[in-house]
This record gives C-alpha cells, structure tokens and sequence, in this order.
C-alpha cells in the first residue's frame, strides 16, 4: 500500500515537472525554435487548429522561422494568428512561405519574460507541494484505519519528503538554465 502511494507520487511528480518543461519551451529566448509556434492555433474551416497541423514550422536560421503551409490559402490565417499571438511577433508572406523575424529581446523583455519563468518555476513547486500532502494524507489515513503502523507511516512521508525535495530541486535547476538563456545576448 505504501508502495502505491509512493508510486503515484512519484508518477505525479514527473508529469508536474514534464508539465514545466512543456511551459519552458514556450518562452523565448531569442534563438528561432519551432516550438514557439506550438501554442498557436489557426481558424482552419471553424475549427481552432494547431499551428503544427496545418503549416510546417522550420527554423530558417537562429533569428527566423518559416511557416510553409499545406494549404497555399491558409497564409493569411496563419499571418493573422500569428500577429494576433500575444508572442510580439510580425510575420512577413513571401507567396506560399510565411517568414517569422524574431526581434531581438530588449533588456526590460528580458526581464519581463524572467519574471515569468519564475512564476511558472513557482506554480511547479506548488503542484509538486499539493502532491506530497495528498500522499501524506493517504498515509495517515491508513494509519488512522490501522492497515499500517505508525511507524510505517513516518517512513513513508519522509521518503515522499524526500521525493518531493529532489523534484524542487530539479525545478529550480530547470529554472536556473532557462534563466541564463534568457540573459545571453
């Protein structure tokens, strides 16, 4: 029974820490990275529609995206919802390529998207903190029905303490690079 809960918390974890990543690669840090695009969606014949199903997203160089759509009249609606994007970015057609210039960051940007990386570091700890008292109380709860001593419950959370001490850890090293990579030049 310990051993589940142990499990789940660990599996939990993960997709918290998974989930975070996910988040980081959303941000920008100046280098052209088709992942920047993931969350956009596109008005395809009423239906939004991930950017990725309908165009392919190619890094041209370290400063430029091409969008090529599979269906030459989608441009303008991939334009429009990249500008609409709240990305900051303006896309240029060239027949059926869209061009996307990624701007250089400024300083305040910079500063602006740290401010953001570490409120999506804080919302990961906090998620990864809700788990650990879920597991905690799944354990006291046995204990409390008696189908383990007290003892037994004791070690549980302090190795589900641990657990969730090395997925802090690993946010704040997560954090940590996404940080440099913003301030490089």
């Amino acid at each position: 029974m310990i051993e589940d809960i142990k499990k789940d918390a660990e599996a939990r974890m993960n997709k918290s820490i998974e989930a975070f990543r996910h988040e980081l690669t959303q941000i920008r840090t100046g280098r052209a990275h088709p992942s920047l695009l993931a969350s956009i969606h596109v008005d395809y014949y009423g239906m939004e529609t991930p950017l990725a199903q309908i165009a392919n997203v190619n890094a041209e160089d370290s400063r430029t995206l091409t969008v090529v759509p599979y269906e030459k009249h989608m441009s303008g609606a991939i334009e429009k919802a990249i500008m609409n994007s709240n990305l900051g970015l303006n896309p240029a057609s060239a027949g059926s390529v869209i061009r996307v210039p990624l701007p250089p960051l400024t300083e305040e940007r910079r500063r602006d998207l740290i401010k953001v990386v570490r409120a999506e570091g804080e919302g990961a700890k906090v998620a990864i903190r809700n788990i650990r008292r879920d597991a905690n109380a799944d354990l006291k709860e046995l204990v409390k029905e008696k189908e383990i001593s007290e003892d037994d419950g004791r070690r549980g959370e302090e190795v589900i303490q641990k657990m969730t001490d090395a997925h802090v850890a690993e946010v704040d090293k997560l954090l940590a690079t996404k940080e440099q990579e913003l301030m490089e030049f």
